[in-house]
């Protein structure tokens, strides 16, 4: 009995003398993502953590709009590889929409088309689109305004260089550790942080800016940081206002935020919402900027959004990845745990999936094998109802 009570005491000590160096040394949000993450049986962030933080309405208004349903609507089984595929990952949500109506539309594990589960990195796409409306709304002059006339902070000799547009393509050159499964990279503390603000503003740039792309959620909550300035409205409010409401969205979606009250949005993440909805922006791109023919959206924007910035990262452009697999011209938004909007503008084709994992890639390779997988058998269904 007493070497039981020695050994937990030993325990108790060491866990007080772990927490105790966490806040010291500036890591006490680990204990957040710790009782958020590992308490509630999962080993990363999951697809319906919203409840467990703090969330801000992006409301839907009184105008919305259905999507139609295909003539052929569900009348195909999806494929083998496709249906054992979604299982595996645990996909909740599976769509394709065709000469926009949905052509076929399947959920799993109790979800339905009225369920919230989060965007992840797609938000990235939607805070990049945010950026496309500000600059139509004449909030910020365009792509090449320097971040510094936003963010005083950013009036440093490094600093200055930084435009709008490079947080948006991805080349601002800031220092970040983009590594989602350390629990002390940047990316892990602004999911977990109550102060995301303080921490990008505190970045600082290690390489030239507009020299080459390399993927980092700082530049995107940045971004964000800069709406927030531009606008004088909270990135729900303008998101709203923007798109959610225009578009006819049916459901009030739920953005993250690090705080309560003056929180602000985890711009680069985040938001809560359904696959129906989200298909709404892959709509919108592929139809270059017009919602029930009006110019929601510019459409030299899009056509710059659409293309890579750089000659040697062809896969990204300004907040959308792209590919030409199939000699087709390919854009699409994407969450980590592979959540994504695929459109294919020349068969008026897109694809949402919505779920638990993906298939991780090879350090050379561009995009994920489930990318690939969910075009080809995709494909396979409307040929087999041809």
């Amino acid at each position: 009995m007493k070497l039981i009570l020695r050994i937990t005491g030993i325990f108790l000590a060491a866990l007080a003398l772990i927490i105790l160096l966490l806040v010291v040394l500036d890591y006490s949000y680990v204990l957040r993502g710790f009782q958020v993450v590992y308490l509630s049986g999962h080993t990363t962030a999951y697809i319906d953590d919203y409840p467990e933080f703090e969330n801000r309405t992006i409301a839907a208004g009184n105008n919305a709009q259905t999507w139609p349903k295909h003539s052929q609507y569900n009348t195909v089984a999806p494929t083998e590889k496709l249906r054992k595929t979604n299982k595996y990952l645990g996909t909740v949500a599976f769509l394709i929409i065709k000469n926009d109506s949905i052509w076929y539309e399947n959920y799993a594990e109790g979800y339905d088309e009225n369920s919230k589960t989060n965007s992840f990195s797609m938000a990235k796409t939607i805070t990049t689109a945010l950026l496309g409306k500000a600059i139509d709304d004449g909030f910020i002059k365009n792509l090449n305004q320097p971040v510094a006339d936003f963010l005083p902070e950013f009036n440093t000799p490094s600093g200055s260089a930084i435009r709008v547009g490079d947080l948006a393509s991805m080349s601002s050159g800031l220092d970040w550790n983009e590594d989602y499964f350390n629990p002390f990279s940047q990316t892990a503390r602004v999911y977990f942080d109550e102060n995301i603000r303080e921490v990008v503003l505190d970045l600082k740039v290690i390489d030239k800016p507009r020299a080459a792309f390399k993927y980092l959620s700082g530049n995107t909550i940045l971004l964000g940081l800069v709406l927030e300035k531009a606008t004088g409205k909270y990135l729900s409010t303008y998101l709203s206002e923007s798109f959610w409401q225009p578009l006819g969205m049916k459901n009030d979606a739920l953005w993250q935020l690090d705080s309560k009250e003056s929180g602000m949005e985890k711009a680069y993440c985040c938001i809560s919402s359904n696959a129906r909805d989200f298909a709404r922006f892959g709509k919108l791109f592929k139809d270059h900027g017009k919602w029930n023919n009006q110019q929601i959206l510019d459409s030299a924007f899009i056509e710059k959004a659409t293309h890579p910035r750089f000659t040697d990262s062809p896969e990204y452009g300004y907040g959308l990845w792209l590919s030409d697999y199939k000699e087709k011209e390919i854009f699409y938004l994407r969450g980590v745990l592979g959540q994504y909007v695929i459109v294919i503008p020349e068969d008026n084709l897109i694809i949402v999936r919505l779920g638990h994992a993906f298939v991780k890639k090879e350090e050379n390779e561009k995009h994920h094998a489930d990318f690939y997988i969910y075009i080809d058998e995709t494909y396979k269904m409307l040929n087999n109802a041809s």
